[in-house]
């Protein structure tokens, strides 16, 4: 009974679980966050930051004095020479010791090699947000796709079941000869068409839904479904975005320019850590040492504790080494740092310009987008406009079925243009909101 209570709870348990992770409703912070839980690139970078933390530690020691401790044991024998004590004798010596050391001048080289350490401690927090931000990206572009895909479902079913109508009246027709065969079969392969048209759009969204889930690292299952956020009726915020404030800002906040110029610090202090070999290195040092001596029989030899008493010996030193000839060692390794320093200037260069350019086209996205948005807006209207009516003309037999066929594929581009145009438009916000500090949300 013991072990098949457990049993059983765990029987109650798990299938609960399980129907509840099929049955959740994933919103976009939630897919972000389980994606930072399970994406390796992010768990990498924590264990590289754990490095990070111990090489810190590390190089703090090193301000500290060293202890040893040493225990020597020995045994010797020798050969008896005496014509009446013929055979070998033999010594037990015993000795211990401690000694400390410290560095007391090296040039500030274990101080930049401290500060060094903090900065990558810090560099390594920046990149690890970075990869965050990266992520997070992703999985807005993904999300948004399922959305856009689902919409797309959305009005390919209104266009069948408006078409299917159509269709049903287009038989009547036939049957009391109103219509040919012709265009009866027109209207019919209208209503095929978009059915393929359906067929696409759900194997569209089945695979911007795989798509999702293994950015996340989430084993596909059919029962995937996600959020559904309101949005608001006037997309169009009009904004006018201004680049240099985007940017000053981005300036200011984003871990890439960060993490770029802790590198351009590290490199200046490998600088000063291969500066710091032209000059001599002082340390001192302390010692503490005894022994004790066992010759032949206990009638020749002190009590054990009292020669350790005895034969205490204390040392102090001071140590100072010079370089005279490094064989270019030195040398070389401050130009190699000089290199890496400007090479570090140029990545932060780099860094800023590619995100200028980044906010630069962000901010273009959002004026282009805006304007598509009104244009498709415009255009639908109108077309749902035209549409409306053909479908009353032909309902009362006033056009022809190539006309209203015309008419509905006109619908069919205009909405598709929309919904395009739509979610461009809220990806391009956000990007914009992503370089202004702003968390990413729907």
């Amino acid at each position: 009974m013991k072990r098949l209570i457990p049993l059983l709870c765990l029987a109650l348990i798990l299938p609960g679980k399980i129907i509840a992770q099929q049955n959740k409703i994933w919103t976009l912070e939630e897919c972000i966050n389980y994606a930072f839980e399970q994406n390796i690139s992010v768990r990498k970078n924590n264990l590289n930051n754990q490095r990070f933390e111990l090489y810190a530690g590390q190089a703090k020691a090193q301000q500290l004095p060293s202890a040893n401790g040493s225990v020597n044991q020995n045994f010797s024998w020798s050969k008896n020479t005496t014509a009446d004590n013929s055979g070998f004798s033999g010594n037990n010596n015993t000795s211990y010791s401690v000694s400390s050391q410290i560095t007391v001048f090296n040039a500030s080289r274990l101080t930049n090699l401290i500060k060094q350490a903090e900065l990558d401690l810090e560099g390594g927090n920046y990149t690890l947000e970075t990869t965050k931000e990266a992520i997070s990206l992703n999985i807005l572009n993904a999300y948004l796709q399922i959305l856009y895909a689902e919409e797309q479902v959305k009005n390919s079913e209104k266009q069948i079941e408006s078409t299917e109508s159509q269709v049903n009246l287009a038989a009547e027709r036939l049957a009391m000869q109103v219509i040919s065969q012709a265009d009866f079969a027109q209207v019919k392969s209208q209503l095929a068409s978009e059915k393929l048209t359906l067929a696409n759009s759900q194997s569209q969204l089945a695979i911007a839904k795989v798509n999702l889930m293994q950015l996340m690292e989430l084993p596909v299952t059919e029962d995937f479904n996600i959020a559904h956020p309101v949005m608001p009726e006037s997309l169009n915020q009009h904004r006018i975005p201004d680049v240099k404030s985007v940017y000053e800002t981005a300036l200011s906040i984003k871990p890439q320019v960060k993490n770029a110029n802790i590198n351009k610090e590290i490199a200046a202090l490998d600088e000063k850590i291969a500066r710091a070999g032209f000059y001599p290195l002082l340390s001192a040092s302390a010692g503490l040492s005894t022994g004790y001596s066992f010759l032949g029989s206990l009638d020749q030899n002190d009590p054990y504790f009292d020669q350790l008493n005895k034969g205490i010996r204390p040392t102090a030193g001071l140590s100072l080494s010079i370089p005279i000839y490094q064989r270019k060692q030195i040398r070389t390794s401050l130009d190699v740092a000089r290199i890496g320093y400007e090479d570090a200037v140029l990545s932060e260069t780099d860094t800023k310009n590619q995100l200028r350019k980044n906010i630069e086209q962000a901010c273009q996205d959002v004026v282009s987008a805006q304007t598509e948005y009104e244009a498709s807006q415009e255009s639908y209207n109108a077309t749902l406009e035209s549409s409306r009516l053909s479908d009353e003309k032909f309902t009362q037999g006033l056009i022809n079925s190539v006309d209203y066929l015309v008419s509905k594929t006109n619908l069919i581009v205009a909405e598709s243009g929309l919904l395009q145009s739509k979610f461009n438009l809220i990806f391009s916000y956000k990007i914009l909101d992503f370089y202004a500090g702003i968390p990413l949300s729907i």
